[in-house]
């Protein structure tokens, strides 16, 4: 897309030159201007996260060399605290600063710089003014040596790709910026033109790609009744390996194994990697928690809701996936087996409920440790669950008329178009109740604000399904530890499940496990090989320089294995619930 710079951005008042002479060393120069200043004192400032990604990353921690000059000449520019500067503007108009960005974090919302490419991930590469966030810029790219793309959802100024403009610092702190020698190929979907910008090489078929995730595309707009964009960009990064993936207002970043592609379980995990992403360009993108916009770039913006806005979005992108026929029906049980089987092998399930997951979420979940897994879950992963939960539950008691979908597209029309403002707890939930035709307050202090344990077999049964435990009849002996063998052939304890005999015998997180009943140990697979529940051992390990021998009672092991089986003989509204949810 192009627009001209006399009718956008010809009062724009700040402007960027961004050049790479130092590539190679993963830096970006950057040039600021800003003119028609009319202040005393201008504070500058570094967004200290990225909308998307609920962790502070302190992205100012990477800016080197800040200087700043008017007319000519040298003037101050001290740092005031972490993420700001402050310049004095008295009698001044127009400021030039000029500053580096170290750019070497390979993830999907860091910026990565080296001779091959540049990502720039906008909120750790453009210092704004403080209280200019609905300015225009106008940004200049000069690309290293024989770079000849950019790819962007900003728009072209006259034409030209190494120009563009952003409307505002909320726009451009939402739309990353490859530039490089990416391929770049793309479709046209419902007046929207998509663009697909590979970078890394891969053994990706570009039709079947368009193809498919035109499909994609067509279904998730299907669900709002719209596609809000005129441009959309996929940009994807591949690596040998490779995953991940971070949403925007009109494209997303995607990380990818470059080798994955004609691999059947790999392709299906990319496309609902994509079907994950481009369905957030509604789902939190626009409509959103309340709490989430407009951003407040300096501090934590916390909401209870984000088992709405990423455990839906995860949902659906298994569905979705299923409802293009791409795959068949085990293909997409497989993947709801995944979610129950991580959530209910996880002792967090019972300590944290969603709601606090999604709060928690600046402190907690991009910040695991070795005790994560008995404290905490994901709202991704139970998100997802409750969202199936929803749908089926929508869907039975309609009669098939409606499904979650409709609760969606209900939101989205009456907060992003009509009240033009996100969404609360409250809001949401009445929209549920609406076409589920009854009160939920029962299923909100079960699961949302509970812990109550999931009752799969009642929400699947209303679609002629149940979960059968594979491991059920197993009497099998566990320690409930996790290890890593170093290149020494060391046995290392990375992780203690609560409630297991390591955890009640007291085997500790970094021990290294070097004997069972007094006999070396080499294989983790055969710490226990032959062992009972109820059987007593004396465990030897190394704990900080020091062997001990630690009396250990085996117990039987708590894990689960679910699988979605049909019940015998579905009824007629069994198979109702079942084609509509299914897509069958």
């Amino acid at each position: 897309m192009s627009t001209t710079i006399s009718k956008a951005a010809a009062n724009a008042q700040i402007t960027y030159n961004v050049s790479f002479p130092e590539a190679q060393a993963h830096y970006a120069d950057i040039e600021m201007h800003i003119t028609s200043l009319q202040q005393n004192t201008l504070e500058l400032k570094m967004p200290v996260w990225t909308p998307g990604s609920y962790l502070v990353r302190e992205f100012a921690k990477n800016v080197e060399s800040l200087t700043a000059e008017a007319n000519g000449k040298p003037i101050a520019a001290p740092k005031i605290n972490k993420n700001t500067w402050q310049i004095v503007t008295k009698g001044i108009s127009s400021v030039t600063v000029k500053y580096r960005v170290y750019a070497f974090e390979l993830s999907v919302r860091t910026s990565f710089i080296d001779a091959s490419h540049g990502f720039l991930s906008t909120t750790g590469i453009f210092i704004y003014p403080a209280n200019m966030l609905h300015s225009p810029a106008v940004i200049h790219i000069k690309p290293y040596k024989n770079w000849d793309k950019v790819s962007t959802s900003l728009d072209m100024v006259n034409n030209d790709p190494f120009t563009r403009l952003s409307p505002s610092f909320d726009i451009l702190f939402d739309s990353p910026i490859e530039v490089g020698n990416q391929d770049v190929f793309g479709f046209d979907a419902s007046g929207v033109h998509y663009e697909i910008c590979m970078y890394g090489g891969g053994n990706y078929d570009k039709e079947k790609l368009k193809a498919d995730i035109h499909k994609i595309v067509d279904q998730e707009a299907a669900v709002f009744g719209e596609n809000p964009n005129k441009h959309y960009v996929f940009i994807v990064h591949n690596r040998q390996r490779n995953g991940g993936g971070l949403e925007h207002l009109s494209s997303t970043v995607l990380g990818a194994s470059r080798d994955n592609y004609t691999n059947d379980k790999g392709y299906q995990s990319f496309l609902g990697l994509v079907a994950h992403e481009h369905f957030h360009l509604w789902n939190v993108k626009r409509l959103r928690p309340i709490v989430l916009g407009p951003f407040d770039y300096d501090n934590e913006n916390y909401t209870t809701n984000l088992w709405i806005a990423e455990g839906f979005t995860e949902y659906y992108q298994g569905i979705i996936v299923r409802r293009t026929q791409l795959f068949p029906v085990q293909n997409y049980f497989d993947v709801l087996e995944g979610e129950f089987n991580v959530l209910e092998n996880l002792p967090g399930k019972n300590v944290q409920t969603v709601a606090e997951s999604s709060f928690d979420a600046w402190i907690k979940a991009y910040r695991p440790n070795e005790n994560s897994n008995n404290t905490t879950i994901s709202y991704y992963n139970k998100g997802a669950i409750i969202g199936m939960m929803l749908d089926l539950e929508i869907i039975n008691d309609s009669k098939g008329k409606y499904s979650l979908d409709d609760a969606m597209k209900y939101m989205y029309t009456q907060y992003y178009k009509i009240k033009k403002r996100g969404y609360t707890d409250a809001e949401f939930k009445a929209a549920f109740e609406k076409f589920a035709g009854k009160k939920l307050d029962d299923f909100y202090a079960k699961y949302i604000n509970g812990l109550t344990p999931i009752d799969y077999n009642k929400y699947l049964g209303y679609a002629g399904y149940k979960v059968e435990d594979e491991l059920a009849d197993k009497n099998d002996a566990a320690l409930g530890i996790t290890t890593t063998t170093t290149a020494a052939k060391k046995i290392i304890v990375t992780g203690v499940q609560r409630g297991t005999a390591a955890y009640i015998d007291g085997i500790n997180v970094n021990d290294e496990i070097t004997a069972i009943d007094g006999t070396p140990v080499t294989d983790a697979a055969t710490l226990i090989n032959g062992k009972n529940p109820g059987d007593k051992i004396e465990v030897t390990v190394t704990r900080d320089g020091q062997a001990m021998t630690l009396p250990v009672t085996l117990l039987k092991s708590n894990r689960v294995k679910y699988n979605i089986v049909t019940v015998d003989s579905p009824t007629e509204q069994q198979m109702v619930v079942r084609k509509k949810w299914l897509s069958i």
